[in-house]
C-alpha cells in the first residue's frame, strides 16, 4: 500500500514514516502543510493518506474534504486527546479511520484497516446516493444497523456489514432501507414483537 504523510511537526512525521515502512508499506510522499498534502495526493495518487488535524496553511479536515472531492482514498486523520469536536467535522468530510498522539506502533495498523474497511462502506452506500452528503447521512442508519447486528449476533464490523449488504441484494432495497427496518425491527413495540407482522419482515431482516 502506498501511503501519504501529511504532518507539520518532523519528528512525528519521520515517526510516522519508521512504523510504515518497518510494517511494509511504502511512503510514496510527505506533506508539511495542508496545501502541499492536497498537490502530493493529486500527483502522487497514493493509496492511503494520514493527516494531522492541524497543519499550516490548510487544516487536515479541509484538505481531507478536498483530496475526496478530487479522488476518494481511505485516510487515517491524526489527532490530539481531547480534540472530539475535530473529529465530528472529520467525520463529516468522510473520514473514519483516528490515529491519537500519542500513538503506539500497536495503535497504526487497526487505524489503517478501520479506514480502510469503513472506506470501502462508503464507496458501496455512495453509490447507492446521489452525493457524497447523501451517502455520509445514510451511513448514520447503517453504522447502527451494524451496531445491533454486533450486539446481536456477536459479529465483527465487516461481517455485520457483509450481513447487511446480503440482505440488500437480496431484497433490492438500498443499504440504509435494509437498515432503517433492522433498527425500526430492534424497536420496543415494533414488528419483531407482533407475530403479525413479524414474519413478514424477518424474510428480509438481516
Amino acid at each position: 500500500m502506498r501511503i501519504l504523510i501529511a504532518e507539520d511537526e518532523t519528528i512525528i512525521r519521520l515517526d510516522l514514516r519508521e512504523l510504515l515502512e518497518r510494517s511494509g508499506f511504502q511512503v510514496v510522499a510527505e506533506a508539511r502543510d495542508g496545501e502541499e498534502a492536497v498537490a502530493l495526493a493529486r500527483s502522487e495518487t497514493p493509496d492511503l493518506a494520514l493527516l494531522d488535524v492541524k497543519m499550516p496553511k490548510l487544516d487536515g479536515i479541509d484538505a481531507a474534504r478536498r483530496i475526496l472531492d478530487e479522488r476518494p482514498i481511505p485516510i487515517v486523520m491524526v489527532t490530539a486527546y481531547g480534540e472530539q469536536e475535530l473529529v465530528a467535522r472529520a467525520v463529516e468530510a468522510g473520514v473514519f479511520g483516528y490515529l491519537v498522539k500519542p500513538f503506539r506502533e500497536t495503535d497504526l495498523l487497526p487505524a489503517i484497516e478501520t479506514a480502510r474497511a469503513r472506506h470501502e462502506e462508503l464507496a458501496v452506500v455512495r453509490a447507492e446516493a446521489d452525493s457524497l452528503a447523501a451517502a455520509l447521512a445514510a451511513r448514520k442508519a447503517i453504522e447502527r444497523a451494524k451496531g445491533l447486528l454486533m450486539e446481536r449476533e456477536g459479529l465483527n464490523e465487516r461481517d455485520a456489514f457483509a450481513r447487511l449488504r446480503k440482505a440488500s441484494q437480496i431484497s433490492g432495497r438500498k443499504l440504509e432501507v435494509v437498515a432503517e427496518a433492522l433498527i425500526l425491527s430492534a424497536e420496543p413495540g415494533s414488528a419483531e414483537a407482533d407475530p403479525g407482522r413479524g414474519s413478514r419482515l424477518r424474510r428480509a431482516d438481516p
